[in-house]
């Protein structure tokens, strides 16, 4: 975790960092937030998730707190003063404070902005030693999982059940039998014909930067990918599976609910798409220098 924390305008050591109690975010989870992976000092794919961030805000109708380079130099400057080269910067923007009523305030107020930074453990250099196990949950989220909410109470309790079944991810079924997403991921299978598939994007699923990176890199390399909806009989029946995120990375899954996924190993084709990724991720130019 952070010594050194951003809070609205302010770098303070974390035992000294608070928020109002009457910051909405925390009576009415009524903020967004985003997350960014550094990697050797530099911001994967930076401009995705600050186009997610400023994407979320307006969907609640919240005025961005700052311009996107005034935001970038805050996010350099928590790395900086915490000296992390390699981690994950979180970021939180709530309407801000104001007397607690559910209706947005009268008067314009100001949005509130925390950020903090923590270590990641080395960039994973062993597919296998990498892969990881799931279960099933239904997914008894609201309706505008598009929009990257601080209010996680429902992902929290799919995540709280995956780990007391020794798992590391709740994939979550919606209510016709549907794969929607993970807990905090986003959910790809090969199917049981050979057909690379992630969910379309809708109001059920978070629009993964990670995913988005990831779209654009099989486009290049010309694999062929399908955004079709798979529903949860298909994932059990699916030869591959893994999930990804910006700290999962590309994460093979190779237990389902206890059972075997295909043959219970690291598939050819999530072997390939986890060495794009990791070249993406340690070469790609776009992925500028930022500490």
């Amino acid at each position: 975790m952070s010594r050194i924390a951003y809070v609205n305008g302010r770098y303070l050591a974390q035992r000294e960092a608070a928020v109002n109690i009457e910051d909405r975010g925390y009576q009415f989870a009524d903020g967004v937030y985003e997350v960014v992976h550094l990697y050797q000092g530099r911001f994967i794919d930076c401009d995705r998730h600050m186009a997610r961030l400023e994407r979320s805000l307006g969907e609640i109708r919240v005025t961005p707190p700052m311009g996107r380079d005034a935001m970038l130099h805050v996010l350099s400057e928590v790395a900086r003063r915490n000296r992390v080269r390699d981690g994950i910067l979180y970021m939180q923007v709530t309407r801000g404070v104001s007397r607690r009523d559910h209706s947005f305030p009268l008067k314009a107020i100001a949005p509130a902005m925390v950020v903090t930074v923590r270590r990641l453990p080395p960039y994973p250099m062993n597919v296998e030693k990498w892969a990881t196990n799931a279960i099933t949950h239904p997914d008894q989220r609201w309706a505008r999982c598009d929009i990257k909410t601080v209010g996680l109470l429902a992902n929290v309790l799919a995540k709280q059940a995956a780990r007391e079944a020794g798992a590391y991810e709740a994939i979550l079924i919606d209510a016709d039998g549907n794969v929607t997403e993970g807990s905090s991921t986003s959910v790809w299978i090969v199917d049981a014909q050979g057909v690379l598939r992630t969910r379309f994007l809708d109001h059920s699923i978070l629009p993964g930067c990670t995913r988005d990176a990831l779209l654009a890199l099989l486009g290049s390399e010309r694999i062929v990918v399908s955004e079709t909806m798979f529903s949860e009989s298909e994932l059990r029946g699916a030869r591959e599976m893994f999930i990804s995120s910006a700290s999962s990375f590309v994460k093979p899954i190779v237990r389902l609910d206890g059972a075997k996924v295909g043959d219970g190993k690291v598939g050819p084709v999530t072997r390939c798409l986890f060495d794009i990724f990791a070249r993406h991720v340690k070469g790609d130019l776009a992925n500028v220098p930022r500490v």
